[in-house]
C-alpha cells in the first residue's frame, strides 16, 4: 500500500511566523526594552563610534543578542541568552559573571549589572542612565520597580521570530551591493531593520538632536519589523523613505494587504505581521513587500536601480553556472 507524503504546509506556516500578539507580552516587552537600552548604553560608552551609529545595536547569536565584543582594557562582551534566560558578561581573559533576568526589576536588573561588571574588572559608565525616547524618560533605571514583567515563554517566542526576521533581512539585503547597514535590533525603539543609502546628502536643522542628525545624515530606504507599541499595538513589518519623496504614498505596494500608513508626520509602508503569517508563501510576501517599497522609494527619489542592484547575493555575472549552482 502506497504511503502519501505529509502535509506540511500549513506547519510550514507556522513555524516560520509564529503568533505573538502584543497585548500577551506587553509587560515582557516593556521590560525587556529597557534591559536592552541598559546594555546598549554601555555597548555606546565602550565602543568606537562607526557612521549613522553602526556600532551601537545589537546583533543576533544562536541564543539571543549580543553587545558584541567592546572596550580596552579588558576586551568584555554582553550577551542575552533567550533559552536559559540569563544575562552573561564575558571577557577575552575568560572572566565570567552571569545572573538571571527572571524575576528582576529594572533597578534590579541595573544593579546586577553593576555588579557583574565589577567582578570582571570593567570600568565603564553610562552618560545618562536613563530611558532614551520612552514614556518614563525622566526616570533613572536604578529606580524603576516597576518594570518587572518577564516571562520567559513569551521572550523565547520574540526571540524565535526575531531570528526569522533577522534571516529574512539579512536575504533581503543581499539583493543590493550600494552602501547598506548591518542587519542589526536597534534598543531605542526595539526593531530590527537594515538600511539602504543613497549618495545625497541631507542637511538638517540645527535645532535637530544629534541623534537624528547622524542617522539620517544621508538619503536613506530602510527597512524592518517591530514588534508594536500602544501607539502601533501590533507587530508588522515596515519601510520607509527618508527624506520622504512627494507623491511617496501614491506608490503601489505589495502584497495586497500592505498598506501606506502615517507615524509621526510621515509615510511608512506597513505589511501587519498577522497578514503576512497566514498567506500560503509568508516569507515570499515579506520579501515582495520590502522590494515593492524599495521600488517606490526609488522611482520617487530618483535612485540608479540598475547600478546597485545585485542578483543572488553576487555581483560576478560570472559567478553561477548555467544551472544556478555556485561555483565554489
Amino acid at each position: 500500500m502506497a504511503v502519501e507524503p505529509p502535509i506540511r504546509a500549513s506547519r510550514a506556516t507556522t513555524a516560520a511566523f509564529p503568533e505573538i500578539p502584543y497585548p500577551s507580552w506587553r509587560d515582557s516587552l516593556a521590560t525587556l526594552h529597557r534591559f536592552a537600552q541598559v546594555v546598549g548604553k554601555i555597548r555606546l560608552a565602550a565602543s568606537h563610534r562607526r557612521n549613522h551609529w553602526w556600532n551601537v545595536p545589537f546583533h543576533l547569536t544562536g541564543r539571543g543578542i549580543t553587545t558584541r565584543p567592546m572596550g580596552d582594557d579588558p576586551i568584555f562582551t554582553i550577551d542575552f541568552d533567550f533559552l536559559d534566560h540569563r544575562l552573561d558578561i564575558t571577557t577575552v581573559s575568560g572572566l565570567r559573571h552571569a545572573f538571571p533576568l527572571v524575576g528582576q526589576s529594572v533597578a534590579g536588573f541595573t544593579a546586577e549589572l553593576a555588579r557583574g561588571l565589577e567582578a570582571v574588572d570593567v570600568d565603564v559608565a553610562i552618560a545618562h542612565p536613563r530611558p532614551f525616547d520612552l514614556p518614563d524618560a525622566a526616570r533613572p533605571f536604578a529606580e524603576d520597580t516597576e518594570h518587572a514583567g518577564y516571562d520567559p515563554a513569551a521572550v523565547t517566542r520574540y526571540w524565535r521570530v526575531l531570528s526569522r526576521v533577522n534571516l529574512l533581512l539579512e536575504e533581503f539585503a543581499g539583493r543590493w551591493s550600494g552602501k547598506t547597514s548591518p542587519v542589526h535590533h536597534f534598543w531605542h525603539t526595539f526593531d530590527i531593520a537594515v538600511t539602504r543609502f543613497g549618495a545625497g546628502r541631507v542637511e538638517h536643522p540645527p535645532t535637530t538632536d544629534p541623534v537624528t542628525r547622524e542617522a539620517y545624515s544621508r538619503e536613506v530606504i530602510s527597512f524592518g519589523f517591530w514588534f508594536g507599541d500602544d501607539s502601533f499595538p501590533e507587530p508588522a513589518f515596515y519601510s520607509y523613505t527618508s527624506p520622504e519623496p512627494d507623491g511617496l504614498a501614491d506608490e503601489p505596494l505589495q502584497p495586497a494587504g500592505a498598506r501606506w500608513a502615517e507615524r509621526n508626520g510621515s509615510h511608512i509602508a506597513v505589511l501587519r505581521y498577522d497578514d503576512a503569517r497566514t498567506l500560503p508563501e509568508p516569507r515570499t510576501a515579506v520579501l515582495d513587500f520590502y522590494e515593492s517599497a524599495y521600488r517606490a522609494g526609488t522611482r520617487r527619489t530618483g535612485w540608479d536601480l540598475a547600478r546597485d542592484d545585485c542578483i543572488g547575493g553576487a555581483t560576478d555575472p560570472y559567478a553561477w553556472e548555467r544551472h544556478g549552482r555556485p561555483v565554489m
